[in-house]
């Protein structure tokens, strides 16, 4: 059973696929193999959209073969020029990869858990064949999304991966909650959001090692020098002060990126939710090579991330 009207309508996201466990519920769509929405109890963890609703603002989608931005569209790999569609026409820039709008289809299926897989066809600017699969899973531990890309083409290929969700914990804004990101380093940026230098975070606003108000600070910056735990994890902590609600995203060891951004711009988020966006590489990673995956034909990439929530006691 999907939550899909009975009617002709297609929403546009299109398939919806329902999760549960427990007091949990999420919904995952077949346009783009993303997170709709997640729900803990009463309460909305992801900063979702309604089924009725193109997908705004790169809400819960998948990044793939790349995340965030690539300047000019163009890059060299193996000798090569490749050009891209510019689809930040504003900025002159790719941005987020080329799955965010293709449909995935179902690979595995179970009352908590979907595997959705696509293959990505050779095309313009990325002439490489790879088949990308996402498990999605609800458990006691929250929700864990397990990403996979296998090079089925004949030619290595270049490789990122992000993921996109908004996090909330109900606030009017996010300037009152509490943030720590685990990271020594964040890179600053330019007007076209591409990387212009870093610096360590010690001693500067971005400082998040620390849990502190997240305040008025206009975050659209990626953090790296990450500091996992002891399980090998990276753990973000959001928290609201004066109800103890919080949640935790996490990564594994193949994220070496943390983008936040807390939507200022945007008049559909403009600091409702906190976008935390495992990433694999940096922004513009295909121009400068920096962090940017190989995969030889017939290898096989695979990273997780999850949300833990973790409500007051």
């Amino acid at each position: 059973m999907t939550s899909s009207s009975a009617s002709a309508t297609i929403p546009p996201s299109g398939e919806q696929f329902e999760l549960s466990s427990g007091n949990q519920r999420a919904v995952v769509v077949e346009v783009g193999g993303g997170l709709r929405s997640y729900r803990a109890g009463r309460c909305d963890v992801l900063d979702g959209y309604e089924v009725d609703k193109l997908c705004p603002s790169g809400r819960g989608q998948v990044l793939a073969p790349w995340p965030n931005r690539i300047e000019d569209g163009s890059y060299e790999f193996g000798g090569r020029r490749h050009q891209l569609a510019l689809d930040e026409p504003e900025f002159g820039n790719a941005i987020h990869g080329l799955v965010r709008w293709s449909a995935w289809t179902v690979a595995d299926r179970a009352p908590n858990r979907i595997s959705l897989a696509h293959l990505l066809h050779p095309q313009p600017g990325y002439p490489f064949t790879l088949a990308l699969r996402v498990d999605y899973m609800l458990s006691d531990d929250g929700l864990a999304v397990r990403t996979t890309a296998t090079n089925v083409g004949g030619d290595a290929c270049p490789f990122g991966y992000g993921a996109h969700p908004y996090l909330t914990l109900g606030t009017a804004t996010v300037d009152e909650l509490l943030l720590q990101i685990p990271a020594r380093t964040v890179l600053h940026s330019n007007e076209r959001s591409l990387p212009v230098g870093e610096e360590p975070v010690a001693g500067t606003d971005f400082d998040f090692t620390h849990a502190r108000p997240i305040g008025t600070l206009a975050l659209d910056h990626a953090f790296t020098t990450l500091q996992p735990a002891d399980d090998g994890l990276t753990s973000v902590e959001l928290r609201e002060p004066s109800s103890g609600d919080g949640l935790t995203l996490w990564v594994d060891d193949r994220f070496r990126y943390l983008m936040a951004f807390t939507g200022d711009p945007l008049p559909d988020v403009n600091r409702r939710s906190i976008a935390i966006e495992p990433m694999t590489c940096p922004p513009n990673a295909f121009r400068t090579g920096t962090d940017l995956v190989t995969l030889e034909p017939g290898a096989s990439w695979t990273g997780a991330w999850g949300i833990r929530p973790a409500p007051a006691a």
